[in-house]
């Protein structure tokens, strides 16, 4: 046998599942798993893309100052205290890595994104895990849970899957409570989809704990090219800066995020699209006997009466060529995650709900 083995806490990570993007046999299948901007990338996005194919052969700036600049400018951040990486997936890890190991703790709420755990364990450390209540993040929860070991707190607003947020009143609360060595982490993936919301951006400014998350992935339609980043306190962001690759992100993936992140007429487009057409689908769902909370993300939460029903359901969706997300992992086993698509796909969704709820089994 050998004595070869991985550091503790690895062997304990489960392998992360995406959301699935086929069925066996069936045509025309519309994807519903991945919260995926159904409308894609902006034009002006594509075309960066394409001028990026001439430049292959040169590496990308290792500072990435462009595309920080860029979000500076939209977001009114300051360009120094943002750090880019590979989907926000990589900054969480980052943090994990530059902040948490054995014998530190990290906290994440009951249905709070799998990185989170993942990339805690990976690192040595102990992933805490908090209730949430009626699918809301528990403020008061979280600060029980508290200890002197608690170096991160990770807290996704809006949260996925359950689609759920909380105010700004709430966070700096968090904030505040936290112990002195640990660090609030804004999760703010689906922030973009929730209008006036900064994603916890002034929260950073007047604090030395907090650090936000964002990612081209959802709004923006670049989940192929994998690009996220970071805004925090200087001393944070000189810490991801020493753990980050010299060259994490492509020249075509900083090109390209930068003419998404400044065009930004079609996000408006795109948020006010999801903002419609996520109302309808939850409406339709909810008259066919399925309902979800309210969601501010581009997706919805579907809730079933049990376990079996929602699974029943996902078959039979995905036998009308419809693929949707089990969230069982995520401690929702009779729920189902419903990607907000585009006009056609919610009313093929919905109607197919419809049909499963009315027997066509």
């Amino acid at each position: 046998m050998t004595k070869i083995t991985p550091q503790p806490g690895i062997m304990d990570i489960a392998l992360y599942q995406g959301g699935a993007g086929h069925v066996e046999g069936v045509a025309n299948v519309v994807k519903l798993s991945s919260n995926e901007n159904p409308f894609g990338p902006s034009e002006a996005a594509k075309e960066a893309f394409r001028k990026a194919a001439y430049e292959l052969h040169r590496y990308p700036s290792t500072d990435h100052g462009q595309l920080r600049a860029a979000i500076g400018e939209i977001h009114g951040l300051d360009p120094a205290r943002i750090v880019c990486g590979v989907g926000s997936d990589e900054i969480i890890a980052f943090l994990c890595q530059g902040y948490a190991g054995p014998g530190d703790e990290v906290i994440h709420t009951e249905h709070g994104f799998a990185m989170y755990r993942i990339s805690t364990l990976a690192n040595g450390a102990t992933p805490v895990e908090v209730p949430e209540r009626e699918r809301v993040t528990d403020v008061d929860a979280i600060l029980a849970a508290c200890t002197e070991s608690t170096r991160l707190v990770f807290v996704a607003n809006p949260n996925n899957p359950t689609g759920t947020m909380i105010g700004e009143a709430e966070l700096r609360r968090l904030a505040e409570g936290l112990p002195d060595r640990a660090l609030l982490v804004i999760d703010g993936a689906y922030a973009e989809y929730v209008e006036g919301y900064d994603g916890g951006a002034a929260l950073v400014e007047s604090r030395d704990n907090v650090v936000m998350t964002r990612t081209f992935s959802k709004l923006h339609g670049l989940g192929g090219l994998r690009v996220g980043w970071g805004y925090g306190p200087a001393h944070v962001i000189d810490v991801l800066n020493r753990l980050r690759g010299p060259f994490n992100l492509s020249h075509a993936a900083l090109v390209t995020a930068e003419a998404a992140i400044r065009d930004t007429a079609w996000a408006a487009k795109c948020r006010e699209d999801n903002t419609r057409l996520r109302a309808w689908l939850a409406e339709a769902l909810a008259e066919h006997g399925v309902p979800s909370d309210t969601s501010t993300a581009n997706f919805i939460l579907a809730r079933f009466g049990s376990r079996d029903e929602a699974e029943a359901c996902d078959t039979y969706l995905q036998s009308q060529g419809l693929i949707v997300r089990k969230v069982a992992g995520y401690n929702l086993p009779n729920c189902l995650r419903i990607t907000v698509g585009d006009e056609a796909a919610c009313r093929r969704v919905a109607h197919a709900v419809g049909q499963f709820k009315g027997g066509a089994r």
